[in-house]
């Protein structure tokens, strides 16, 4: 069974379709709509690369209006995909559930992803799939350079190698202005009590040779 919640965020009107044993979030549509709009924390690759998009996520609700079983049934293959899901786990507990509701039930949300249209104008859907493309494409050089940290922390990596994976990283801007976007992407998560997703970050951090999130990481990753 599906229900499909057609709630856009950002930039989107919201239209709901009501149904017999729907559940409700806290302080009606409108509010689901702030609540998702004021979380999102727009990816950085996302945000450099003026990338806009709807994400579908399809998840479930248990008695006590958690999330459960979210996943993205419709996405672009891309950071903004992980963000929808997110902030979709992040209604946890802010749910309304009828005593009937049948928990099988696959609930799907599509979010809007806009950019900052005064930085990027007019968006180009030729550079956008281009960028898209290569953000899919990149990613098994990004696996290479991740793969090397994390066996380098182990002592099981071959350090003669370290000038490729440099070279690599100023390939993919692995450079000081990524890492403090991520430090303040990551701030922005743990403001939301968002801790899983803010370690995320700092762990991608330190996975790319930066010890620049190593406090925060042991502070609040438990590492």
């Amino acid at each position: 069974m599906i229900k499909r919640l057609f709630i856009f965020v950002l930039l989107t009107a919201a239209t709901a379709l009501t149904a017999v044993a729907q559940p409700a979030f806290t302080g009606g549509q409108n509010a689901l709509m702030d609540f998702l709009r004021t979380r999102i924390v727009y990816p950085e690759y996302s945000s450099r690369n003026c990338i806009s998009g709807t994400i579908d996520v399809s998840f479930r609700l248990d008695r006590q209006g958690n999330v459960t079983s979210a996943s993205v049934q419709h996405g672009l293959g891309i950071d903004l995909d992980d963000e929808a899901l997110r902030v979709i786990k992040l209604t946890s507990g802010h749910w309304t559930i009828p005593t009937d509701y049948n928990e099988n039930t696959n609930l799907v949300q599509p979010i809007r992803f806009d950019p900052d249209r005064t930085r990027c104008g007019v968006i180009d859907a030729n550079n956008m799939q281009a960028a898209i493309d290569d953000y899919k494409n990149r990613q098994e050089l990004e696996n290479a350079v991740t793969n090397y940290y994390i066996n380098k922390y182990k002592g099981k990596a071959d350090t003669s190698k370290e000038p490729t994976i440099i070279a690599l990283k100023k390939q993919l801007g692995f450079d000081d202005e990524l890492i403090s976007d991520l430090l303040k992407q990551a701030d922005q998560k743990l403001k939301q009590g968002d801790k899983e997703g803010a370690c995320t970050d700092w762990t991608f951090i330190r996975n790319i040779g930066s010890d620049k999130a190593d406090s925060f990481i042991k502070k609040y990753c438990g590492q």
